[in-house]
């Protein structure tokens, strides 16, 4: 919390629209993901001190396989990012975080900032179908401008093949310094998934309701 305190202050960080959280049951919060990343972080601070509900993070597998991540990650409420996982704590009624977009879209260049990339991960949608959460989304498009990221085919190889994150990026003139850009998070109303059908989950029902989404998504990420 002492480190959400000064990322908080050095961003004056806002939440518009935290009266869509719930204040029991399950709700997942799908986050644009950013390449500094803790925007999330920050979020889900928030949400604890304006509502006193923790909000479970899904994260990348490779995290758990690092010792000090593993363990800071642990300890911030973070778990193996899976369905199985993600299911466990939703039938619990939990609230879930989680970025569709991943590490994938954390890479993107900034000419393509302010644009989730969700296209094939419908993972998230079958999981809000199958245990009925309503989906919360969250926008926080100036965190794209914390740092600026070239497009380089270095960057592609290496997550194509290793899965790892390499980026060419600069923060505050040429360094790594975060540029100190003021965040706020969009929080959408919830949107409630199709009903389970009988047999399961229809993947006509996944498509669309993952097409609202992300049409809703982009538009969230332009608001200033």
């Amino acid at each position: 919390m002492r480190l959400v305190s000064i990322l908080k202050n050095y961003h004056n960080y806002e939440v518009n629209g935290m009266d869509h959280i719930p204040k029991m049951g399950k709700a997942m919060i799908a986050v644009s993901h950013s390449f500094a990343t803790y925007e999330s972080l920050l979020l889900g601070s928030e949400i604890y001190l304006k509502t006193g509900r923790y909000s479970a993070g899904l994260a990348d597998r490779r995290i758990f396989q690092t010792p000090a991540l593993s363990q800071f990650f642990t300890r911030i409420g973070a778990v193996n990012g899976s369905p199985k996982a993600g299911r466990k704590l939703l039938m619990k009624n939990n609230l879930l975080i989680l970025s569709p977009g991943g590490m994938r879209e954390a890479l993107r260049p900034s000419q393509k900032k302010y644009k989730v990339d969700w296209n094939d991960r419908l993972g998230f949608v079958r999981l809000a179908i199958e245990t009925q959460a309503p989906v919360i989304l969250a926008a926080c498009p100036a965190a794209d401008d914390i740092f600026t990221l070239y497009e380089n085919p270095l960057t592609k190889w290496i997550y194509k093949k290793f899965k790892l994150p390499f980026a060419l990026l600069r923060g505050v003139g040429p360094t790594l310094v975060p540029r100190p850009v003021k965040l706020i998070h969009h929080l959408s109303q919830p949107y409630h998934p199709p009903k389970l059908k009988e047999n399961g989950v229809d993947e006509s029902d996944v498509r669309s309701f993952h097409s609202h989404l992300v049409r809703e998504m982009n538009l969230l990420l332009q608001k200033s």
